[in-house]
């Protein structure tokens, strides 16, 4: 059996039995996990990152299609599914930053109400019209910069450089938009320290199954594969070698005017992962238990069981010497997204971001998963280097056992397939984990075309 027959049967086996699940204690919450700086402690933190100045890379997923943020208009295109969301994309359309791209005669007949919904619709998406619903979402027009538009991808860019003159980008990309994205990014002329991408790695891409078993294959008959999920990412973040990595999402990106609040927040966790590394070092100098203890009660990255079981100076290195992070997290008010729980694994209790597909269905882990407070934005700053700065193998703090199983339509047929653990998730399982509350002025995800008419995408 070659190793792809062997890596066939390991997938299948995992497809069809029970999906892991993961055993919340309870979600984190103010003092018990999550930290709430006071203005004082922001303030410091902000000092010692605009003082210290180190070296830092983004890190931004940004492969996603912009497809799925017009998905009722297609539902209105195919169905004549009508919506509130189609009546106030048609009422605001002058606001959207796209419409600018509209030739003058186009502008005119919309002013004009001369062309029905049906023909706006298509002007939209259609690819003989602005074709937006084929693009990658990052090169999308979201914003107005009195006359130039700006997509995530050059604000990304000019937020990251007004945080940092000298920082790195590094993008994950679809392939066959690279060269698009690079134009684009030329398009403003602004001189960057250095711009990479990479493409999630296809040998990453998961076997899909038939719902009785067997592989599916595609029309050169061989087995068909899909994309595992961002976790494939951690692959990509382990080749970025600065000790310092900011990680967020394309879509989270507000309006130039409205940025202060992201740019401010993006200081205080990179201060606060500064700090907590310092301290760390010192504690490695004279390794001391209850020095142990008391760093961990200030910045809570472990649970006091993983405390007590340390017994030796070797055993306090190790625990300081994984890669580690600091999370922001927005309060609660019912958006998607992984929250953070503390939770169990073979006896040990760690900190975790949780996606609700990793949960239970039973009645106590479903009350655990409703008390959540916060949950987690994806702005994080990561280390992925030891104490002292040096680079450490991400690879070996993945829970491989964090997969998720995923359920789909193949032309028509029903599939199956794993999907890795989240890059956030089970491939940053072993990491310590610092979660600090941040506002929500600083996360404004765009998940709908019509989310661009919120407060953080528009200049008043």
């Amino acid at each position: 059996m070659s190793n792809f027959e062997k890596q066939i049967e390991i997938q299948r086996k995992k497809v069809f039995k029970s999906p892991p699940k993961i055993q919340l204690i309870s979600p984190c919450e103010i003092g018990n996990g999550i930290i709430k700086l006071c203005p004082e402690e922001e303030k410091q933190y902000i000092d010692k990152f605009n003082h210290e100045k180190p070296e830092i890379s983004f890190f931004v997923p940004a492969s996603g299609s912009g497809s799925r943020m017009f998905q009722f208009i297609f539902d209105y295109l195919s169905n004549n599914n009508k919506s509130e969301a189609i009546n106030t994309l048609i009422m605001h359309l002058h606001k959207f930053a796209f419409f600018e791209k509209f030739d003058l005669t186009i502008k005119e007949k919309i002013s004009s109400k001369s062309l029905s919904i049906n023909e706006i619709l298509r002007l939209i998406v259609d690819p003989k019209g602005l074709n937006l619903a084929s693009f990658p979402k990052g090169l999308i027009p979201f914003h107005k910069k009195g006359k130039q538009l700006l997509n995530p991808f050059q604000e990304q860019l000019l937020q990251g450089m007004e945080l940092h003159n000298n920082a790195k980008f590094h993008f994950t990309v679809q392939e066959e938009f690279k060269i698009e994205i690079q134009k684009s990014i030329a398009e403003l002329k602004t001189k960057v320290q250095e711009i990479s991408f990479s493409y999630q790695d296809k040998s990453t891409n998961s076997i899909a199954f038939k719902e009785n078993g067997e592989t599916l294959l595609s029309d050169d008959k061989k087995p068909f594969r899909r994309p595992a999920g961002h976790g494939a990412l951690i692959h990509n973040l382990d080749k970025i070698e600065d000790e310092y990595v900011f990680i967020k999402n394309i879509d989270n990106v507000q309006h130039f005017e409205k940025r202060h609040v992201a740019l401010k927040t993006w200081r205080i966790l990179a201060g606060v992962l500064m700090k907590f590394k310092e301290e760390a070092r010192e504690i490695l100098d004279s390794p001391s238990l209850q020095a142990l203890k008391t760093l961990n009660n200030k910045y809570q990255f472990c649970s006091e069981q993983s405390i007590n079981q340390i017994s030796s100076s070797k055993e306090i290195s190790n625990l300081l010497n994984r890669p580690s992070r600091i999370c922001g997290m927005v309060i609660n008010k019912g958006l998607p997204g992984g929250g953070p729980f503390w939770v169990e694994n073979n006896g040990e209790i760690s900190k975790q971001i949780v996606e609700k597909a990793q949960i239970s269905e039973k009645q106590d882990q479903v009350n655990i998963l409703h008390k959540s407070s916060h949950f987690n934005p994806v702005l994080i700053v990561a280390s992925p280097c030891d104490i002292h700065g040096k680079k450490i193998n991400l690879n070996n703090h993945i829970d491989h056992e964090s997969y998720f199983i995923v359920n789909k339509n193949q032309k028509g047929k029903a599939i199956k397939y794993m999907e890795l653990p989240g890059l956030w998730n089970g491939a940053m399982s072993d990491w310590n984990s610092i979660f600090i509350e941040v506002p929500m002025e600083s996360f404004s995800p765009v998940k709908s075309i019509n989310d661009l008419l919120e407060p953080p995408h528009n200049a008043n």
